[in-house]
């Protein structure tokens, strides 16, 4: 790839692990300079460190908006300006069936995954608006998409992030700022650490390959691009096709069997 960002200075919340550290590296591989923002001090600090100047840390709770909006003058004042905004910070909730789940971590896992991605929009949109627009790019999951059991309040909160994006989009299309969401799915990073990848993909995936970060820190890239100049308000699953419908393997041996009693 070329230097598709370069002279751009970018926001990645959560930027320190998993789905955020990739595209923290593959935004300076791109001419970006980066201002990670994450509460992990020590993996922060330390990818900040190995980027060079391009780069910078600041600790950041998305949860607390006076933190956020410290994030934003941060950036600007340390690369003169704010163009794109990566609100990609997120916990899981419990994996409780409902029936079983007290709810108790609605309020927390609200705020982060909800609360955040909307403060982040809007101070990164406030010095947007007056500075010749920009990006703003959420992340949502398939989980805010196809409906489930378990995981109730990160599959409420992921599906009004959506609502959310959508909605911000129309507002802020005057002001020459673009709004869009990535879904990833089945991607291997801490906050669904036990699942088993190679089971997932079998059961649930058309496309039989174990995503990486990097596959999404790609669709965030071009999101942030030039090439999406004339895209807002789209949600961008980044799947493998499970949003389209489960792989036919189930279906297949379903059939075989049918026609195996058939013929007897």
């Amino acid at each position: 790839m070329g230097q598709e960002l370069s002279g751009r200075v970018a926001i990645v919340t959560g930027g320190a692990n998993g789905i955020g550290r990739a595209t923290v590296e593959l935004f300076v591989e791109e001419g970006a300079e980066v201002v990670i923002a994450d509460v992990d001090a020590a993996r922060g600090e330390e990818l900040a460190a190995r980027l060079g100047a391009a780069a910078a840390f600041k600790r950041t709770d998305v949860a607390n908006a006076d933190e956020v909006q410290e994030l934003v003058d941060f950036a600007v004042a340390r690369f003169g300006g704010l163009h794109v905004m990566f609100n990609n910070a997120g916990i899981a909730s419990s994996f409780r069936r409902f029936l079983d789940d007290d709810l108790t971590d609605f309020r927390r896992v609200m705020t982060v995954n909800l609360f955040g991605v909307m403060i982040g929009s809007q101070r990164a949109a406030r010095h947007m608006s007056k500075n010749g627009g920009g990006v703003i790019i959420n992340t949502t999951s398939i989980g805010g998409i196809n409906a489930g059991s378990g995981l109730t309040v990160y599959r409420a909160a992921k599906a009004a992030v959506i609502h959310f994006s959508k909605s911000i989009a129309v507002d802020l299309a005057e002001y020459g700022i673009r709004v869009n969401c990535i879904a990833p799915a089945h991607i291997p990073t801490a906050i669904n650490a036990s699942l088993n990848y190679a089971q997932v993909v079998r059961v649930m995936q058309p496309l039989q390959r174990v995503g990486q970060p990097r596959d999404v820190a790609n669709a965030v890239l071009y999101l942030a691009s030039e090439r999406a100049a004339q895209i807002t308000g789209i949600v961008l699953p980044v799947d493998g096709g499970t949003t389209a419908g489960r792989p036919p393997g189930p279906l297949k041996d379903f059939m075989a069997a049918r026609s195996d009693a058939q013929a007897r």
